[in-house]
């Protein structure tokens, strides 16, 4: 894991995956600048991180975010570096945002190859290609969030979470809204959701086989 612990330290800029509409990879652009009015397509991802009593962490975004400011939304989400796998990516920006140690994220699992979203706010645009994964926190994983990233965070019972976000009882972003009711047709049960299938991933996507 200590090349995961150096990725995660704030030693160079981020960059970001730009796709072609057919998933490919056509370039990189500076995570810092990538999102304006004319945001290109790049590729992203989400992760929704279930504790040891089946329990999901969700968090708010901090109130001052350029877009979607303080509202709930999937537990993490980010941006895969060039060439670095989806579990890779989930485990560096869970420690950067959450705090969480590299080695308390496990059972990284693909459910949603194909998901992808487009939403805008204040003349900002997000427009990605976002495989949505799943995994498991460790039992007495500890929780430490960035105040820049997230404004609250807690746990709360998946199938009382779903139901509220699909009938709008919960201000969540667009794209958990969209992620959640698609989650909600795979069961009731996150742990029996079944793997999706790699070949449905954008073509630039490097899975991972913790992600397998």
């Amino acid at each position: 894991m200590t090349d995961l612990l150096d990725q995660a330290a704030p030693t160079a800029p981020e960059v970001v995956v730009l796709l072609a509409d057919d998933g490919a990879a056509i370039g990189t652009a500076a995570k810092s600048g990538v999102h304006h009015a004319a945001t290109p397509l790049h590729l992203g991802f989400s992760c929704y991180l279930f504790d040891h009593d089946g329990d999901l962490l969700v968090t708010r975004r901090a109130s001052d975010k350029a877009t979607f400011p303080g509202v709930l939304t999937n537990s993490v989400c980010g941006h895969p570096a060039p060439g670095e796998s989806l579990a890779d990516a989930v485990r560096r920006r869970a420690h950067r945002e959450l705090g969480i140690a590299v080695d308390d994220v496990v059972d990284v699992r693909l459910v949603l190859a194909d998901f992808a979203y487009r939403a805008q706010m204040n003349d900002v645009v997000e427009n990605e290609l976002c495989p949505v994964l799943v995994a498991r926190l460790r039992e007495g994983a500890s929780v430490e969030p960035d105040a820049a990233e997230v404004g609250w965070h807690g746990r709360v019972d998946w199938v009382g979470f779903a139901a509220d976000v699909i009938a709008g009882r919960v201000d969540v972003s667009p794209w958990c809204a969209t992620q959640v009711a698609a989650l909600h047709e795979l069961g009731p049960v996150p742990s029996q959701w079944p793997d999706a299938d790699p070949s449905d991933l954008p073509a630039a996507v490097v899975l991972g086989r913790a992600a397998v």
